[in-house]
């Protein structure tokens, strides 16, 4: 009979010549009781992960060609290094140049960028913001307008038979306009 495989986590009792997982001892100093294992156990950490058929199959494919000499593939595999690492250096040395020219120019950018925002202007000022209140007013009555427009056309048609608020919605119209049109001329103040 073969010997299973000792794997990590699990011990072969000598009395018994049972799998176990060892006594161990738990943070707060309390003892874990040794548990029994099957013969074929493994451990959820040994436990393989599962891979989809593309990535064994991405996994097996070479990264160079089939029948490049071993000397070869070294000699890409250190100019790939190679290449990389002078990458990175270029990095390292344009960050460290930036830096530099910071502490040569001191407070020299500070009044290039105080310059640029002396032109800039906020305009969230109480005027803009009236403004924005009477574009949306005009903006619902205009919806409203609109509404009437339609029920009007409906009415004339013969498509619908007004009730008294449709009726009261239509006599409003001309309302709705001198409203629309006195907005338009704080609009313009």
């Amino acid at each position: 009979m073969a010997a299973a495989p000792e794997r990590s986590g699990v011990v072969r009792d000598p009395k018994t010549g049972e799998m176990l997982i060892p006594a161990s001892q738990r943070p707060d100093g309390s003892w874990r009781k040794p548990r029994r294992v099957k013969d074929g156990y493994v451990p959820q950490e040994e436990v393989p992960t599962f891979q989809t058929k593309g990535t064994q199959w991405r996994d097996s494919k070479p990264d160079y060609p089939i029948g490049l000499c071993k000397e070869d593939v070294e000699k890409q595999k250190k100019a790939k290094e190679a290449q990389i690492e002078a990458s990175t250096n270029a990095a390292v040395r344009s960050k460290n140049s930036k830096r530099k020219d910071k502490k040569k120019n001191g407070g020299k950018n500070v009044d290039s960028v105080s310059k640029g925002i002396s032109g800039v202007e906020i305009s969230d000022s109480p005027k803009d913001s009236a403004h924005k209140e009477i574009a949306n007013k005009i903006k619902t009555l205009k919806k409203k307008l609109r509404e009437v427009k339609e029920l009007e056309e409906k009415i004339a048609a013969g498509d619908v038979k007004p009730s008294k608020q449709q009726t009261d919605k239509v006599q409003r119209k001309q309302a709705l306009i001198d409203e629309i049109e006195e907005l338009h001329s704080k609009k313009k103040v």
